[in-house]
């Protein structure tokens, strides 16, 4: 029974009807019980492995099989709403698919599309490695709030020489609803300029690089998932010693997810002495959520530009350090890592750098001067560290939750050198314990020599020189093991 009426009578032409409903999924992975698109199988059981195309003169509403042994078309039933603007794309290029499902009770479930050569057929870009793409891709996004009955089309892309603005044209076709509206909108536009002979060359090469760009970062929605507070206490433990009511407060501030599913109002702020472990607590806070980081080091900049970007009128303009994190990340949702928050200065440029962080922190969109496209920043969670926070500007301030860190005590920093700080520099030379051993009054030489010191960069180095020391022996005095006692260490600290 045919889907659609070709009738060439204007007079008796017919719309098409659409023969599927739309569901809404947020599975990250496919399967026979997470379909992408269900056929109907009423007639005819297809086979698991099957070929063929979308029928697809207005609506990708029905599947044409191919396979000489089971010919025939199958209407869709169901179809993922993620999915809806692929399918449709797929049948209006005629590309010729092999489809994985099984049949269920309620239809043909497909849980796998792949691109297949047909005779001299068009092919997708990358062939079905772009496809695999789009699929990955979709699966990652959230689904569409609603669906848009007659969006508007966007432009053929074959005419296109080249092959990023082709590959940039299918992404956006196929994506559809599941990109931001502003963004999607945006990208329309400057694939118009792309495109376009009426403008300079390098305004358009601007814009197809500002299309790569934002095409290429994964934009997420602001759910997260609930956070183990006993994972995210052991994470914590694993990169820092001691320091309970610090690691409280930061399990305090981050489990409130559990009951918002969205990022604390409130980014970190980890304000201590120079090697006090600010940094990997940074770096933990990133594994506990789950998110890719990126570093801004204040201290480096010294305009406002480098975080803003350049305007297009300039020939060598380029996106800002905020926006290429994006990029480098990959997806909307990171931890921003602000180091030395408080060195930042007003330096060469108009404008102190610091300031500008305030549209990242406020989580209501950040504007880059070259994307000139309002980037959400809800996903974002920043964390920052300083080492005085009196430099630091009060309207920054108030955009953290400031938690101070301690030096550690005498005491503490025996502990570190001997379970953390020598074991650790042991196992990066190849050593065993039993090869270098380290006495308690030795120990204390080692952390009497660093007590004019913050933090633990001293005792890792003093664990450095002992085991590289400890080696040498074995190495060339062909002993089997050294043991440091207090002479030992005074030795070799030049200290008699």
């Amino acid at each position: 029974m045919p889907v659609f009426d070709f009738s060439n009578s204007p007079q008796d032409k017919n719309a098409a009807a659409c023969t599927y409903t739309v569901f809404r999924s947020n599975e990250p992975q496919t399967s026979v019980q997470a379909p992408i698109l269900l056929l109907d199988n009423s007639r005819t059981r297809w086979k698991h492995h099957s070929s063929g195309l979308f029928l697809n003169p207005v609506k990708g509403t029905a599947f044409e099989f191919e396979d000489s042994d089971q010919p025939g078309s199958a209407d869709i039933l169901r179809l993922d709403a993620r999915f809806v603007s692929l399918i449709k794309w797929l049948g209006e290029n005629h590309i010729h698919v092999r489809l994985s499902g099984q049949n269920r009770e309620d239809g043909y479930a497909v849980y796998r599309i792949r691109e297949i050569p047909f005779g001299g057929a068009a092919k997708l870009s990358a062939e079905d490695g772009f496809l695999q793409f789009m699929i990955g891709r979709l699966l990652a996004s959230p689904a569409p709030a609603q669906e848009i009955e007659d969006e508007d089309a966007i432009e053929d892309g074959d005419s296109m020489k080249l092959t990023s603005l082709q590959s940039i044209t299918d992404f956006m076709t196929c994506a559809g609803r599941t990109l931001p509206d502003n963004i999607r909108l945006w990208a329309r536009r400057n694939l118009s300029v792309a495109r376009s002979h009426e403008v300079s060359p390098e305004e358009r090469r601007h814009a197809q690089r500002a299309l790569s760009i934002m095409m290429n970062i994964q934009w997420k929605s602001n759910y997260f998932e609930a956070i183990d507070p006993a994972e995210a206490r052991r994470i914590l433990d694993e990169e820092l010693y001691g320091m309970e009511t610090v690691k409280q407060r930061i399990i305090e501030t981050i489990i409130q997810i559990n009951r918002t599913h969205t990022l604390p109002a409130y980014g970190i702020l980890l304000v201590g002495p120079a090697g006090t472990g600010k940094s990997q607590i940074a770096y933990a806070v990133a594994r506990i959520l789950k998110l890719p980081w990126t570093t801004l080091d204040m201290s480096s900049i010294n305009d406002p530009e480098q975080l803003t970007g350049s305007s297009r009128i300039y020939a060598n303009a380029k996106p800002g350090i905020i926006l290429e994190a994006f990029a480098a990340a990959g997806e909307s949702n990171l931890v921003f890592i602000i180091n030395e928050l408080d060195k930042a200065a007003s330096g060469k440029g108009s404008g102190n750098p610091a300031d500008v962080l305030l549209t990242l922190l406020d989580n209501l969109g950040f504007t880059d001067n070259y994307i000139e496209c309002t980037v959400p920043t809800v996903g974002v969670y920043p964390i920052a560290t300083a080492n005085d926070k009196s430099k630091i500007s009060a309207p920054l301030m108030s955009r953290f939750a400031v938690i101070d860190i301690p030096d550690y005590t005498s005491e503490e920093k025996k502990i570190i050198f001997s379970r953390f700080a020598l074991p650790k520099v042991l196992r990066r030379m190849s050593m065993s314990p039993e090869e270098c051993r380290v006495t308690d009054d030795a120990l204390d030489v080692i952390v009497e020599h660093c007590k004019d010191t913050t933090g633990i960069r001293d005792l890792e180095q003093a664990a450095e020189h002992i085991a590289a020391n400890a080696l040498y022996q074995i190495e060339v005095d062909h002993v089997s093991s050294v043991v440091f006692d207090r002479e030992a260490v005074l030795r070799l600290e030049g200290a008699h």
